[in-house]
Formats: structure tokens, C-alpha cells, sequence
């Protein structure tokens, strides 16, 4: 293929040194970034590209040659794209819980629970929308239930027969979990070789999940053609539906079964044949129910719907009960104790996602049977489903009060701290600077709540037994009103009030993470501030559910490590600079630079979550270990720059404080870490009416000290060529 000439501005000049610039979650347009109005693309396409200053020299006032990296809008998409992937958001965090397991011997059994959570997750997925198209349409509606026209009679549905009803409206289901089978095949769009190469797993892992979806709308006609009684069809198809849905949680279940090279062909083969019997019993089944005209069982809801969804709610609280206690318990175990426990990560975000997916499967089984018409007494949702509601409710007003508690609490503690931080900053403050100092002192002292996540974070999980305890009380046939006041004293009527609250709250998150779809990548500022969740979910692949959003990583990551490799020899060298995310980026894609041009490259990380935060979250790929490869491989030309008052970003090896002891000179990593005082000072400069300003999270590649730390890896590199 021939190769693009030159663009004007781009030839190689071996005597100077690159700055290539990577954003954070802001998703900054390239002229912020360059802080230039006119600015050209020099690589890349609109989604991700490298952007330099317009005209024919693009270097800055310490003669380097400015380039930045744009990735911002590789996560996005259509707003139709983004808000699909808003009611997939459950899929995307129990995907994320998978690589936010710890390192050691209890990764294997975290990734098992992990995937069979998601699986699970899509489970209910069906089960809800089955509850709408055969329990409340098919069954209820054109059936047992008076419901507002025109569900009553659904294009003349209703004269048919039941089998014939639930047949035809089993296509909804069916069009859902196509509807998954597509966005599912969507892939990110690579340059080069991926950084993970997943998509085999992920096709195992999509005709599973497909295979496990088919299965269970099975059972579920299947079983309620048996409450009219059983016939040797029915009982085959029943026994080879449930014998489908178990080979699929064998697949899963079996530590490495489908992630391992000498297993993978097997693997594969199995997946794709039970996604293939699936089907086949899936039409198998519509063509024996809606063929079957014996009459069914008098019922006001669909027969053994209730059993089914009850069975598979259930499964979540108890899959995510025994995912904490794997987790704590693995934690208990380790000697290193850090603010925000390693590992403890998985169980927060899968207790989310199984809250997320329970309240929007009961909410849209409960609001669409408003719609129809409304529940009349002996007509209300499935016990489970109301259950749900209710524990989603307590869940929330629980999880604000530990957090409102735990902030209240912490802030002395927090606040101590922080007045010691700004004393050493700030020996002998002015009079006149009390104010200031106080403001920043509070500064620091929200800014290390980050470290308060940990308490947190246990909290929120230990809550998912409360779940666990409502999901048994359901199986067991206890209606909410009756143990609130057997155990409580709580009349009826606010057992009733906490469910409409419940189904209310529970569409106002829908609504918000509908509003937050739009808006995060249309707004800069909104996506300034809830972006990072959206950017941490679809920065890793697909190992756990295989309709979570791609991972765009495959694509950001190579691209970067192909373009530094091209500046590298052409050019001095190439300092990488990375804020917030962008640093995370760019670690990895030093740890895939050919040994020739990791020669020529030095790293600038400033607001770095690299320890403070992921280290943390996903311990066993972005630890320690790494973090000192990371270093090795460019030689220790690493700067890594960082201030108190940044509740994001943090020192990476040593902090660095005024009084700490000096690091080990035997130790390169112990250079890395430079602290920032933020602000510079307390009262205005000479001939400046304002103080300067606290610059927190924010890059301000314009500092002093950024320019000083860039002279410095540029030096050295131009030393290094030079050598």
C-alpha cells in the first residue's frame, strides 16, 4: 500500500522533541488541549486523531513541537447508540466487576461468580420483557384481565386461543434478545493489532448468553402449559430447555473452560451447539404451544411466571452474596492495608449492576401494567417483582444514609489531616490570609475523601444482604404488607406508599441516565463531571458479558503506541504527557513500544489515578508491579506531578509531602513523584487583585512547574539521542 507523503509541517527534523498531549474523561476539543483556536489533524480520522497548531511550525515557547491525541468521542456514538446503551448499563458494570477482581488464587473464582452474574443478568432481562409480552399481554390482558383498549384486543388476539396468544407474543422475547444478538456483534473499530484480543471469547461468551435466553423463554411456556397438564412433548421439550440452561452454566462455571488455548476449540463448539439446540427448541416449543388446544389453568397470572422470576432474582442475590464473601474474605488475607481495599471494587459495582438490573425489570413489568390498565387487588405484579421494589427502595434510603453518616464522620478526621498539609505549605500565613487558608484547607480535606471510599464501598456491599433477605421472604410466599407489620408494627398503607415511592424513584433513574446519555457527550461540562464511570466501562472488553459496550481501548491504545513509534523516528524524542485517564492510556501503550523507541520516550503524567485509584480498582492489571515496568521501560524518564487538592489524581510511588524523608536513592522509582502546592500562595502577587486560584483536578499545562518538568524530560532525551 503506498504510503501518505508528508503533510507540510510533519517532515522529520532529528533535532527536536515532541509533546504529545492526552486528555482525560473531559473529552477536551484538540484547541483546548493545544490551547490554540486554530489547530489541523494530522493522523487519525473525527472519532480519535492527533492534532497539531495550525501553520507551518507547530512547536511552543520551549521550542518543542506540540501534538495532542484525541479519544474523547471513540466511547460515544449516536445519541440512539448511547441511549441503547443506557438500558444496557447493568451489562456494562458486570462486565467491568470482572476486572476489578483481585490478584492471586481468588481471580479464578471472582471471574466464575463474575459471568455467572452476568449471565444471570441476562436472564431477568428476558424473564421482565416476557413478563410484559406473555404474562401482562398474552395472559392478562386478552385473557384474564380488563385492560384499556387497545391491549384488549391486540389485532384480533384475542379471539384466539391461549397457546396461539402466547406464541405470537413470545415474539417480543424473541425480537429482545435479537436486539441484544445484534448490539452484540457491534465491534470497536482497531487500528492494528487490539491491545486485548478478545472477540473469540466474546463469541463464545454471546452464543452462551443467546443459547441461556432461548432456554428460559422455553421454560417459561413450557411450564405453563404443564399447569393444564403434561404431555410427553411438553416434558421433553421442558427436560432439554433445562438441560440447555444448565450446560450453559457449566461452561461458565468451570474456572478457564472457555479462556484457555487447549480448550477453546471445545469450548467453542459447545457454545455455538447450545446456542444452535436453543433455537431449535425455541420453535419447537412455540409450534407445541400454539398448536396445543387443551385448555389451560384458571389463573390471574401467567402459571409458574412467579416461580421463575422469584428463581432467577433470587440467583442474583445469592450469586453477588457469595462474590463478597469470596472478595472479603481474600481481602482479609492481605498483609497491605490501603484506603480503598484492592479487589473490594468487584463487589460495588456487580451489587449495582444486580440493583440496577432487579428495579429495571420490576419497574417496567409494574409500569406497563399501569399502562394496560392498573392492578387490581388480586391482580398486582409477581411477589418478586414487589419485593424488588420495595428492597431497591431501603437499598437507596440506606445507602444515603451510610453515606451521609460516613461523611459526616470522616470529616474531622479528613479535616486534621488537611490542616496539617497546609501548615507545612503554610508556616506563618498572614493575618489577612485566614480566610484563604481556611478554603483551602477545606479543599484538601474533601479531597481526601477519595481515601474514605474503602469504608464505603464495604458498606454498600454488605447492604446487598438486605436483598438477599427480601428475595427469600418472596420465596417463601410473604407478601411485603404482612411482614412489615408482623415484624415491624408498619401499617399497610406505608408498605403501599414505599412501593409507589419505590416505582417512582426507580423511573427517575431512568430518566436521569437517560438525560445523562445525551447530555455527557453534548455538553463538555456535564461530561466533565459523570464521564469517568461511562470511560472506565467501555475502557475494558467484553470478558464477562458479551453485550456490554466494546472496549475502545483496542483501538486508543494501539493507535497511540503506532504513532509514538512514528514520532520517535522522526524526531529526538517524544515526551508523553497524559492527564487524568489519558495517563492510564498511555502507560499502556509504553508497555507495547518496540525496545528502539522506548529510547526516545519520556512520560509526564499529571492528576494521575494510576495508584490512588486503579491500582486499587483493578489490582491484578494496573498494580504495583506494572507501574515499575511501566518506568523501567522508558528508562525512569517518568515525571508524575500531583496536588493535594486533586480528589482524583495522587502521587504514584512516594507522596513527597514537606518533612517526609528523603526517598531511597537506590530506588529510581522514589524520583518520580513531584507534589504541587496548591495554590501557589495565599494573597495576590504584586500588582494582581485575585490570589491564585486552586487548581484541583484541573491540568494547567501552563504551570511553572508542568514547563519545568517538560524542560526536564526533554533534556534528557535530547542527552540520551545524543549519547
Amino acid at each position: 500500500m503506498p504510503q501518505r507523503p508528508p503533510r507540510h509541517g510533519d517532515q522529520p527534523r532529528r533535532d527536536d522533541v515532541v509533546e504529545l498531549r492526552v486528555h482525560g474523561v473531559s473529552g477536551a476539543r484538540p484547541s483546548v488541549v493545544l490551547r490554540e483556536a486554530r489547530v489541523r489533524q494530522v493522523a487519525g480520522d473525527d472519532s480519535g486523531g492527533f492534532h497539531r497548531r495550525a501553520g507551518p511550525d507547530g512547536t511552543d515557547a520551549d521550542g518543542l513541537t506540540l501534538e495532542a491525541y484525541r479519544w474523547g468521542d471513540l466511547p460515544s456514538g449516536t445519541v440512539a447508540r448511547t441511549l441503547s446503551l443506557v438500558f444496557l448499563l447493568p451489562f456494562m458494570l458486570s462486565n467491568l466487576a470482572v476486572w476489578m477482581r483481585p490478584a492471586g488464587r481468588a481471580a479464578a473464582g471472582v471471574t466464575v461468580l463474575c459471568r455467572l452474574l452476568a449471565l444471570n443478568l441476562t436472564v431477568v432481562y428476558v424473564v421482565s420483557i416476557a413478563g410484559v409480552g406473555l404474562d401482562l399481554l398474552a395472559w392478562r390482558c386478552l385473557g384474564a384481565a380488563d385492560c384499556r383498549a387497545p391491549f384488549d384486543t391486540l389485532a384480533g388476539l384475542d379471539d384466539r386461543h391461549v397457546g396461539q396468544r402466547l406464541a405470537v407474543l413470545a415474539l417480543l422475547p424473541i425480537a429482545a434478545v435479537a436486539l441484544l444478538r445484534l448490539l452484540g456483534t457491534r465491534r470497536s473499530r482497531p487500528s492494528g493489532n487490539p491491545l486485548w484480543a478478545v472477540e473469540p471469547l466474546v463469541g463464545r461468551l454471546r452464543a452462551i448468553h443467546v443459547a441461556a435466553a432461548f432456554a428460559v423463554l422455553d421454560l417459561l411456556l413450557l411450564v405453563a402449559r404443564r399447569g393444564g397438564g403434561a404431555t410427553p412433548a411438553t416434558t421433553l421439550l421442558l427436560t432439554l430447555s433445562a438441560a440447555v440452561l444448565l450446560a450453559c452454566v457449566g461452561l461458565l462455571a468451570v474456572p478457564g473452560l472457555i479462556d484457555r488455548a487447549a480448550t477453546a476449540r471445545m469450548s467453542t463448539w459447545a457454545a455455538r451447539a447450545a446456542g444452535v439446540v436453543a433455537a431449535g427448541l425455541t420453535v419447537a416449543t412455540l409450534v407445541a404451544v400454539a398448536g396445543d388446544e387443551r385448555g389451560w389453568a384458571s389463573s390471574a397470572t401467567l402459571p409458574g411466571y412467579g416461580a421463575i422470576t422469584g428463581a432467577a432474582l433470587l440467583g442474583q442475590m445469592v450469586l453477588l452474596v457469595l462474590l463478597c464473601g469470596l472478595v472479603l474474605w481474600r481481602h482479609g488475607h492481605v498483609r497491605r492495608r490501603s484506603a480503598l481495599p484492592r479487589g473490594l471494587g468487584a463487589t460495588v459495582i456487580a451489587a449495582i449492576a444486580v440493583g440496577l438490573s432487579g428495579a429495571f425489570s420490576a419497574d417496567l413489568v409494574y409500569q406497563t401494567g399501569v399502562l394496560l390498565g392498573g392492578y387490581r387487588a388480586d391482580d398486582e405484579p409477581p411477589l418478586p417483582y414487589r419485593w424488588t421494589i420495595l428492597a431497591v427502595f431501603l437499598h437507596l434510603v440506606a445507602a444515603a444514609l451510610v453515606c451521609t453518616a460516613l461523611t459526616v464522620l470522616s470529616r474531622r478526621r479528613r479535616w486534621h489531616a488537611a490542616a496539617d498539609i497546609t501548615a507545612r505549605d503554610f508556616p506563618t500565613p498572614p493575618p489577612e490570609a485566614t480566610g484563604r487558608l481556611r478554603e483551602v484547607t477545606g479543599a484538601v480535606a474533601r479531597a481526601r475523601f477519595t481515601e474514605w471510599l474503602g469504608p464505603l464501598a464495604t458498606g454498600y456491599a454488605v447492604l446487598a444482604v438486605v436483598g438477599l433477605a427480601a428475595g427469600l421472604l418472596g420465596q417463601f410466599g410473604r407478601e411485603p404488607d404482612e411482614v412489615a407489620w408482623q415484624v415491624f408494627g408498619l401499617p399497610t398503607g406505608f408498605v403501599g406508599m414505599a412501593l409507589t415511592v419505590g416505582t417512582y424513584v426507580i423511573a427517575a433513574v431512568v430518566l436521569v441516565l437517560l438525560s445523562g446519555g445525551v447530555f455527557a457527550y453534548r455538553t463538555a461540562w456535564f461530561r466533565r463531571h459523570v464521564g469517568i464511570l461511562w470511560d472506565l466501562g467501555t475502557f475494558w472488553p467484553r470478558a464477562a458479558h458479551p453485550f456490554a459496550p466494546p472496549s475502545y481501548a483496542d483501538r486508543a491504545v494501539p493507535e497511540l503506541a503506532d504513532r509514538i513509534t512514528q514520532l520517535a523516528e522522526r524526531h529526538a524524542g517524544v515526551v508523553l504527557c497524559g492527564h487524568s485517564h489519558g495517563s492510564a492510556l498511555l502507560a499502556l501503550a509504553v508497555l507495547r513500544l518496540p525496545p528502539r523507541t522506548r529510547r526516545r520516550v519520556a512520560l509526564l503524567t499529571y492528576g494521575s489515578p494510576l495508584d490512588r485509584l486503579y491500582a486499587r480498582l483493578f489490582p491484578a492489571y494496573l498494580n504495583e508491579t506494572v507501574l515499575r515496568e511501566v518506568g523501567e521501560r522508558v528508562g525512569w524518564r517518568w515525571l508524575n506531578l500531583w496536588r493535594d487538592t486533586d480528589p482524583v489524581g495522587g502521587w504514584i510511588f512516594a507522596a513527597h509531602r514537606p518533612g517526609d524523608p528523603p526517598p531511597d536513592a537506590a530506588d529510581p522509582a522514589g524520583r518520580v513523584d513531584r507534589r504541587l502546592r496548591d495554590p501557589r500562595d495565599l494573597l495576590p502577587a504584586p500588582g494582581e487583585r485575585r490570589p491564585p486560584p486552586l487548581r484541583g483536578h484541573h491540568p494547567d499545562e501552563s504551570a511553572p512547574e508542568f514547563r519545568a518538568a517538560l524542560r526536564e524530560l526533554a533534556g534528557r532525551l535530547r542527552r540520551s539521542d545524543e549519547e
